[in-house]
């Protein structure tokens, strides 16, 4: 097929966007410079999924079914309604050719068996994919190994040999591996597991999440006794009082977000295929497989199907043509599982044996506002319903349209589906994965998330102005309420919910993440579960004074709707979230008087850490080269050494001394853009360079190499987000969205 270049160029992708895409997606050659053009990756991946049909027909019928496929497949992601999941943006038509996001691994309860596992997790993590574990299968701590006759250290302990691998292979070669780690509720060494992570400082490359049981809710509804059961050979090693550990799961939750819960025979009864039972999830929650199979995910844009009506706040849904996006990505989807480069032979057998897909929703939240209707509300809650039904509903019919053409999943003998007579091509259809970083490519609010701002403070040389959703400034000027001053007071707040000057019906419906109650969030995520093959990712973010109390209610009422799994996290529960005082708060035990919530920053470091990573930079002055060192630490940047001139030399000694104030005042919380603000413009008489590319002095120098590294613009949803670390490439804010970690700044995300 001929493409027409100017065509292609259609696809309208944001400033941010382009340049996610060139540092994490695009072709780049050995000096790390992008060698393709985002369309040319667009063609790249349709051209390479679309081949695909090949794999089912021959000859002109093949070959016209390509050209089709390759242009709707073109379309789609051009005109922004669907983005695959990122390895197949990544990696679809080249060497590498590894399209799935993550994958479920088993651990048997046997030394070969569990190091096997560990080598295919570093296979997995080296083709770019996550992995979820369930430890549940191990004997507990201490048990009796027969075969040494001594015994056995339990699954926490093998968990960290795991997550010590994990640090050591990063993810396709860019980022560091993502994992779940799940144990039942009924393991005798739950308890260990439950505390394993309460101090931040171990296990940091896993999410953990408690496998619940029906008999377990049960239990803690009735108040009564539950027995944990050695998995080896079913005995009951000891007996507990359900609410106390109930309580335990609880209050680790609520002093850092771990663990989360998945309603384990929740998952099982859902599962298609049982004779594959389900002990674990990817690393964010959503994706529910038996071990080795794997996740090929995509999520469609809903606010590209929003019909404008003659008035903001009026339209309507094209129903007719989100049916048709959603029949072509079935297609494509069903594609990649043929395209697709396993990484184990194993989860090349199980992937194709159940062919389970799962596509997804993003840009929820943008098309309510456009629709006029409120997130938290009624109203809301019955849009959400409606949408998710039509989407899963025209996935399955599209299943069966291609289960006629291409036939049933290979593992369909003994599934739900050849018990209810519905002959499908996939076991799964639906599951609402993390796109916190397609959804920047896409330009829209991510997966069923609300917004997170509506505008924000951006810094532009010395000043601060207001950037805000040009949507509402759109409305703002055609309701007549729009004005500079109000946008800054927007931009300051984040939210427009309590502002005065915003008419009611649009303070209603331009609603973030923080004007919602938990109780509504864990509604709308079992709204979307009704009618969702698989699962939700997502975060309830709680307020810092939310209590344990709090979180409890929250998981009681996600089991009761009938929701498989569920995470919250509490604004600032995390030791890393650095407040813009300077100081960091520390986690407070529940019920006790708190004389001091705050520690200073540098009393938090406690110590220099005996590495640290970072950056050198290599600037030119009119005193020769300057070499300027940054390395950060787990709170955000840490030190700074300066070199210039020979050793014993003036200048050596003032680049050193300069480097030194620099480290003592990150040390104690100042940020990069205080520093720069400082030293920027010094001059001494001796510039190198011309005009904009001048380097005036070196307090002048090491300011231009702080703000390349550092300043990046912050971006509008990280406003109003709790920061729980800086992020590894740009050193911005990591915030907790879709229940996973991510940089709105740059892009980086370790889900999608």
């Amino acid at each position: 097929m001929e493409l027409d270049r100017n065509r292609l160029t259609t696809a309208e992708l944001s400033e941010n966007a382009i340049a996610v895409l060139k540092k994490r997606y695009l072709k780049k050659n050995e000096q790390g410079e992008a060698i393709e053009e985002p369309i040319d990756m667009f063609v790249r991946v349709a051209s390479n999924i679309a081949e695909g049909e090949f794999r089912f027909k021959d000859g002109e019928e093949a070959q016209q079914l390509y050209e089709e496929s390759k242009e709707n497949f073109l379309q789609m992601m051009l005109s922004r309604k669907f983005m695959p999941n990122s390895p197949t943006l990544m990696n679809a038509g080249r060497e590498l050719q590894q399209l799935s996001a993550c994958f479920v691994l088993p651990v048997e309860d046997s030394i070969d068996g569990i190091y096997d596992t560990l080598k295919h997790q570093a296979v997995i993590h080296k083709s770019g994919g996550g992995t979820g574990f369930g430890f549940s299968r191990l004997r507990p701590k201490n048990d009796l190994v027969k075969s040494t006759m001594g015994v056995s250290s339990g699954p926490v302990s093998f968990m960290a040999i795991y997550d010590a691998s994990t640090d050591k292979i990063k993810q396709g070669g860019t980022r560091r591996g993502a994992n779940m780690g799940i144990l039942r509720v009924d393991h005798p060494d739950i308890e260990e597991f439950i505390t394993c992570k309460n101090e931040n400082d171990q296990i940091n490359n896993f999410n953990i999440s408690v496998a619940i049981t029906d008999a377990f809710m049960e239990a803690v509804e009735n108040d009564t006794d539950f027995d944990l059961t050695n998995p080896r050979d079913g005995e009951v090693m000891k007996t507990v009082r359900a609410r106390d550990l109930f309580e335990k799961i609880v209050y680790g939750a609520w002093l850092n977000g771990e663990p989360g819960v998945v309603f384990i025979d929740k998952i099982n009864g859902d599962n298609p295929t049982p004779q594959f039972p389900i002990e674990s999830t990817n690393p964010c929650s959503e994706a529910h497989l038996p071990p080795y199979d794997s996740c090929n995910l995509g999520s469609i844009n809903l606010e590209r199907f929003f019909i404008e009506g003659r008035m903001p706040g009026e339209g309507s849904v094209d129903w007719d043509e989100l049916r048709e996006t959603i029949h072509t990505t079935i297609r494509f989807l069903d594609n990649v599982i043929e395209m697709n480069n396993y990484p184990l032979p194993e989860i090349d057998a199980m992937s194709r044996g159940n062919r389970r897909i799962g596509l997804g929703v993003m840009g929820f939240a943008d098309l309510l506002i456009k629709l006029g209707v409120t997130y938290d509300s009624e109203e809301g809650l019955a849009f959400a319903e409606k949408m998710m039904k039509f989407v899963d509903d025209e996935a399955w019919e599209a299943s069966r349209t291609l289960a006629e053409e291409r036939g049933v999943y290979g593992n369909f003998e003994g599934s739900r589906h050849e018990a209810r007579g519905d002959r499908v091509r996939n076991a799964t259809v639906t599951t609402i994965a993390p796109t916190g970083t397609i959804s920047i490519i896409a330009g829209c609010s991510g997966g069923i998330e609300p917004l997170f701002a509506v505008a924000f403070m951006r810094r532009q040389a010395d000043m601060e102005l207001p950037d805000v959703n040009p949507e509402f400034v759109r409305l703002a000027k055609a309701r007549g309420f729009y004005s500079d001053e109000l946008m800054k007071k927007v931009a300051e707040h984040g939210s427009v919910r309590d502002i005065e000057e915003v008419p009611e019906d649009v303070r209603g419906t331009w609603v973030t993440s923080h004007d919602i109650t938990s109780e509504w969030h864990v509604r709308m995520q079992a709204a979307f579960q009704k009618y969702t093959s698989m699962g939700i990712s997502k975060t309830i973010n709680l307020p810092n004074d939310a209590t344990p109390k709090d979180v409890e209610d929250a998981y009681r009422f996600a089991f009761s709707l009938g929701c498989k799994a569920m995470a919250v996290y509490r604004d600032g529960s995390r030791e890393a979230q650095v407040l813009s005082t300077g100081k960091t708060r520390v986690g407070v035990q529940p019920g006790t008087e708190v004389e001091k919530e705050y520690v200073s920053l540098a009393e938090a470091r406690n110590g220099r850490p005996r590495t640290l990573s970072g950056v050198t930079k290599k600037i030119q002055t009119g005193h020769g080269p300057l070499y300027v060192s940054m390395n950060d630490d787990e709170f955000g940047p840490r030190e700074c050494f300066i070199v210039i001139g020979k050793p014993g030399g003036t200048a050596a000694a003032f680049s050193d001394a300069l480097g030194r104030m620099i480290s003592l005042a990150e040390k104690h919380g100042a940020k990069p853009a205080e520093i720069v603000h400082q030293l920027r413009g010094i001059q001494d008489g001796h510039p190198a360079g011309f005009g904009q590319n001048a380097v005036l002095s070196v307090p002048d120098g090491v300011a231009i190499a702080m703000a390349e590294h550092y300043l990046v613009e912050e971006a509008p949803e990280a406003k109003n987000l709790p920061i729980i670390g800086a992020c590894p490439e740009c050193s911005g804010g990591l915030t907790k969205q879709e229940g996973c970690v991510v940089c709105h700044s740059c892009g980086y995300s370790k889900c999608s």
